[in-house]
């Protein structure tokens, strides 16, 4: 009998809904896995329909559909003599599952449903799923005809079950089921389980993919064992981007890996592993008859061995290191590689950005060259669906991209639009960083749109306002700096449909935003200005860590041009300038700096902190910049700035998630818009701990 396996999993960019997209890239992994030896192919979660179908799982089209693909692979002469195991939702009892589904030669062996639902963070599977409630038990599930006739079974095994072939013992972990305290593949090796599997829809954060891997590591270091994870790639369709990293680890070593950002969208990872390894490791370590008190797996049988008879000149994988990106690499990487996906499945013909010579919108132009960058690479690699995308994002079937700064020029267009407050400095600086990445760059004067608009006004009422530094009221000056931001929102949606008709191309443009993730906690932008957007790659990134990753730019892509934007002050250039010079500060303008809104941030959604909660943790953080007293003043500063541009989110921008304190809406930060924003309760509290600590 053999003892070495061949083991196959994978990273798949997969797109909601695409039924037919979608089977095409599970059957092209199948087609990698056997041609390089695999008996067993194991794929991202939910990956028949896509992960983030959301509220689309209700609909029993979903159900029909994903059966009806799951016939297309039984029949398809790629999946035989390859045990496949694929996600998709199954209801049984009229229960939705969120489910994996292992078949082997036209016969379903086992339909796992997840356990341990992920209900954090983005995730909302207690929404359209329920979980499976009753561990290492297993009961039958009748098939839908269609199936059934293929087949020729009325019903399978249903439940926590494992798979024993003729060599070893395989059971399988969802996603979450990785990262919770019970997770099932401790009991399963103590149960003599050797193979773990995990399929996941596990998207990025920065700073995210190291747990990712010790977990994995984690699983096999404490009882032995073989353990595939599987991942999603890339953006299926709304704000979160997949971040690959399918991997494979035996006894605690990762020895097989993919990427985390990359434009292939089918991505398979093999390990050649000997069993007896696994054996060798848990004679010592594991003693599961001392141990082990649940009710044994039930093991579904099957006349199919991983291994071959004669494998002893097949060598085995070692272990490889893991070498993280830094998180200035990963805004580069997994941003640009959102933005590519976007922009191939949204049939538009390139970006148009508003670019004011700050840093924001500088980081927004970066991470479109990085994409331009990245997308000349995958061509020179022979990647033919990225230039099949290219070709017809650009419409013309022969162009070949080879110079990022070429390819920019196709499809990114910039926009300088100044008005009477702008400086020749933040003008300069933006011209040159376009020259630097190859935009078609666009000078704007929007002087002649705001006259018309506050000469309607002043039509109407008689009165002309005046800026603060005029003598005007501060009513006035807030209303004069937002009229001037949301005519750029305006202009820049008119350009971005616009422009390439006036060159006589064919298309229209998404407009790119550009508000941090720090600027939206305080409502430090004018709703329905240029932070109004199709989509932002840089609203869940801090100032802090777009500062850094303008200094990676300078150096990965000699953009010199962003030496001066770095240098200079983050201003939003709305009010009249003082002998030509900017006196405007956005520092100045919140009332606290970018780094201690970063602080503020974290302890207000990580740490769960209210008002209280978090003077009590900043006076002892703070104690040696700040009295208690000051600290004071800047909670309660940014709790009402908070409270009070907190209805901005309802309409801000789809934004790249990147960050774990991103003050999102839409899904992960769910909060009222309407708050007493003088906090009475709360701030006396703070008051009277302010008195103790002084």
């Amino acid at each position: 009998m053999g003892r070495k396996v061949t083991l196959a999993t994978c990273s798949l960019n997969q797109w909601a809904l695409d039924f037919q997209g979608n089977l095409t890239r599970i059957l092209k992994s199948i087609e990698i896995a056997k041609q390089r030896g695999a008996k067993y192919r194991l794929g991202p979660e939910l990956e028949i329909c896509g992960y983030g179908c959301a509220d689309h799982f209700y609909e029993s089209d979903i159900l029909l559909h994903c059966f009806q693909v799951l016939k297309s692979l039984l029949e398809s002469p790629l999946t035989q003599d390859i045990i496949c195991d694929v996600g998709m939702p199954v209801m049984h009892h009229n229960v939705r599952y969120n489910c994996r589904v292992i078949f082997l030669n036209k016969k379903i062996l086992l339909i796992r449903p997840k356990m341990l639902l992920a209900n954090y963070g983005n995730n909302r599977e207690f929404r359209w799923f329920s979980p499976w409630s009753r561990p290492r038990y297993v009961e039958e599930y009748f098939l839908p005809r269609m199936i059934q006739d293929l087949t020729g079974q009325t019903t399978v095994p249903f439940g926590d079950g494992v798979l024993s072939t003729k060599d070893t013992c395989i059971g399988s972990e969802i996603c979450a089921e990785l990262w919770n305290p019970r997770s099932p593949h401790v009991d399963m090796g103590l149960d003599g389980i050797e193979i773990f599997t995990n399929s996941s829809a596990s998207y990025h954060e920065l700073r995210k993919a190291d747990h990712r891997v010790n977990l994995v590591k984690s699983a096999t270091t404490k009882s032995g064992g073989i353990y595939l994870f599987a991942n999603q790639k890339g953006c299926d369709g709304d704000r979160l981007y997949y971040d690959g990293c399918a991997m494979i680890a035996i006894n605690g070593d990762i020895v097989a890996r993919g990427t985390q950002f990359s434009l292939e969208d089918v991505e398979v990872v093999t390990a050649t592993l000997d069993l007896e390894d696994v054996r060798s490791y848990r004679g010592e370590r594991c003693h599961p008859h001392m141990e082990y008190e649940h009710k044994p797996y039930q093991r579904i049988k099957m006349d199919f061995s991983l291994s071959d008879c004669d494998d002893r000149c097949l060598p085995t994988h070692q272990p490889v290191e893991w070498i993280f990106h830094s998180p200035e690499e990963e805004i580069s990487l997994g941003p640009a590689c959102w933005l590519w996906d976007y922009l191939r499945r949204s049939g538009q013909a390139g970006f148009l950005l508003p670019l004011s010579g700050g840093v924001d919108s500088s980081s927004t132009a970066c991470i479109v060259y990085s994409m331009c960058v990245q997308i000349c690479q995958a061509v020179k690699d022979g990647n033919s669906q990225v230039l099949e995308d290219v070709q017809r994002v650009v419409n013309n079937s022969s162009y070949r991209p080879e110079d990022p700064r070429e390819l920019c020029g196709h499809i990114f267009t910039t926009s300088y639009m100044a008005s009477e407050n702008s400086s020749e400095d933040t003008r300069n600086r933006a011209k040159d960083l376009a020259a630097q990445i190859g935009s078609n760059h666009l000078n704007i004067n929007i002087d002649m749109a705001v006259k018309g608009m506050l000469g309607i006004f002043s039509m109407v009422t008689g009165k002309w306002p005046q800026f603060r530094a005029n003598g005007g009221s501060a009513r006035e000056n807030l209303a004069l700096q937002n009229v001037q931001a949301r005519i750029r929102m305006i202009l820049a949606y008119l350009f971005a449909q616009l422009c390439l008709w006036a060159q006589g191309k064919p298309g229209g443009l998404l407009v790119l935003g550009s508000a941090n993730v720090d600027e939206s906690l305080t409502g430090y932008f004018t709703k329905y200005d240029c932070s109004s957007a199709d989509i932002n790659p840089i609203g869940g990134v801090s100032k802090m860590d777009l500062k850094c990753f303008l200094h990676y730019c300078v150096k990965r892509f000699q953009l010199t041009a962003l030496i001066s934007i770095l240098d200079a002050p983050p201003t939003a250039e709305l009010e009249p300038l003082t002998d030509g010079k900017v006196v405007q500060t956005d520092e100045a303008d919140m009332g606290m700096t970018y780094s201690e809104l970063s602080v503020i941030g974290r302890l207000r959604k990580i740490s769960k902190c209210g008002p209280y909660s978090m003077f009590c943790k900043l006076i002892h953080s703070w104690k040696e910049t700040f009295s208690p007293s000051q600290v004071a003043t800047k909670v309660k500063h940014f709790f009402r700035m908070y409270s009070i541009n907190r209805h901005k989110m309802t309409t801000v921008t789809p934004s790249y998630h990147a960050e774990n304190y991103s003050p999102d809406d839409n899904r992960f930060d769910l909060r009222p818009f309407l708050y007493n924003t003088q906090w009475h309760w709360q701030f006396r509290c703070i008051d009277n701990e302010k008195m103790k600590s002084s």
